[in-house]
């Protein structure tokens, strides 16, 4: 096995690269659904081949990476933000507070991202459930374990199961998300731009954060999250042969375990005509399944970095990760641009192959600004600004 223990340097590349991963795979996917845009051109009107095409891109895209880009991206802001408070605790300060006010930059961010993507920002949700990461800082490892294993166990979903089964009249609370996604679709539609950026940075965030709470995603995060930081505190990403035979472990457990629990979420989710269990249990399979699929990832990923070979051919996705939340806000300005009406109104005539194509050139010609970026300067432009801001008035 030509691999080699990878230093701390190298062990931050890995972090970049692996955040650089979790940033394309969200683009690829943002891209294929027209960045929650869904109009697309009708299939009678295609050529058979391209229909083809379509629906292999759709399940390929959606079968490997729908929902892990952004658990890894989630878990990745658990782990920096346990080494930023490292960081400080090594020189005596408490970064909870300063955490604070970084969560409530984050939330200025995400109202720039959300101004060109209807879907409402992640972002936001980060900056909301991040607050969680302040609650649980000085907690012991084991007590962080159990509250994120509580939350990714999908508590409210167990709880709408469970009143179902004592009373079979009993109706999952009505959820709003789909008529708030309803009007931002109907102001994309119209294509004027400073009512599609007002409805995007009001309605769609909104929007959004009903879909997070009511998809039971608001408790994964902040699972997800503690994880994160309980890889920092572990050191699990340094390549000590404890730690190989630990990713090896779960790459193995998670990949024995996924395909069980998948085929029970096609069952309970996909297939399932009962709209509560559809809702509660189908979710909880749903998630589950992505969660594992995620680790499975992970873990691949971490391996296949201990390979000199691997290694220089991915050193793009290190440059890439290294601005993350530049790439991340810039994918939704340039897909507003390609897709939407205010822009080329692309989207009725790209399915969902030509639309991971656009997504490919889009990630292309990132990584070719990062690379020219970086070259003269230590972080993109995003990172810069929320770094300065981060420790503003400190001395």
């Amino acid at each position: 096995m030509e691999s080699q223990l990878l230093n701390k340097s190298s062990r931050i590349d890995m972090v970049d690269a692996l955040r650089g991963f979790a940033v394309i795979a969200i683009g690829l996917i943002h891209s294929v659904e027209h960045f929650i845009y869904s109009v697309y051109p009708d299939p009678s009107t295609q050529p058979e081949w391209l229909n083809i095409l379509d629906n292999a891109a759709l399940s390929i895209i959606f079968s490997l990476i729908a929902g892990k880009g952004y658990a890894i991206f989630s878990i990745l802001f658990g782990f920096t933000f346990a080494i930023q408070y490292a960081n400080q605790q090594k020189k005596g300060k408490d970064f909870g507070l300063r955490f604070l006010w970084r969560l409530i930059l984050l939330a200025g961010f995400a109202t720039i991202n959300s101004m060109f993507f209807p879907g409402g920002d992640v972002l936001l949700l980060y900056s909301i459930v991040g607050i969680i990461l302040i609650v649980v800082r000085k907690w012991s490892d084991k007590a962080i374990l159990i509250f994120s294993i509580i939350l990714l166990l999908q508590p409210m979903q167990w709880f709408y199961y469970i009143s179902y089964l004592i009373d079979p009249a009993y109706t999952l609370p009505e959820q709003i998300n789909g008529t708030l996604y309803g009007i931002v679709g109907e102001t994309t539609k119209a294509g004027r731009l400073l009512p599609f950026i007002w409805e995007n940075i009001t309605t769609g965030q909104v929007a959004s954060l009903f879909w997070a709470i009511e998809g039971g995603r608001f408790l994964q995060t902040g699972g997800l999250f503690m994880l994160g930081l309980l890889i920092a505190r572990r050191e699990l990403f340094a390549a000590t042969p404890g730690n190989i035979k630990f990713w090896t472990k779960i790459l193995i457990i998670c990949a024995i375990l996924f395909a069980p629990v998948y085929q029970l979420k096609i069952e309970l989710f996909n297939d399932m005509k009962d709209e509560i269990i559809k809702q509660t249990v189908g979710v909880m399979f749903d998630m589950w399944q992505k969660l594992l699929f995620t680790f499975v990832l992970i873990g691949s990923f971490v391996l296949l970095y201990q390979k000199q070979k691997v290694l220089q051919k991915i050193k793009w996705l290190h440059t890439y990760g290294r601005m993350s939340m530049t790439n991340y806000i810039t994918q939704s300005f340039i897909g507003a641009w390609i897709f939407f009406p205010i822009g080329l109104n692309l989207a009725p005539y790209t399915g969902y192959f030509s639309s991971l194509l656009i997504g490919v050139g889009i990630v292309g010609i990132q990584v070719l600004f990062c690379k020219w970026w970086l070259s003269t300067r230590n972080q993109g432009p995003f990172e810069g600004l929320w770094r300065k801001l981060t420790w503003l008035g400190k001395k």
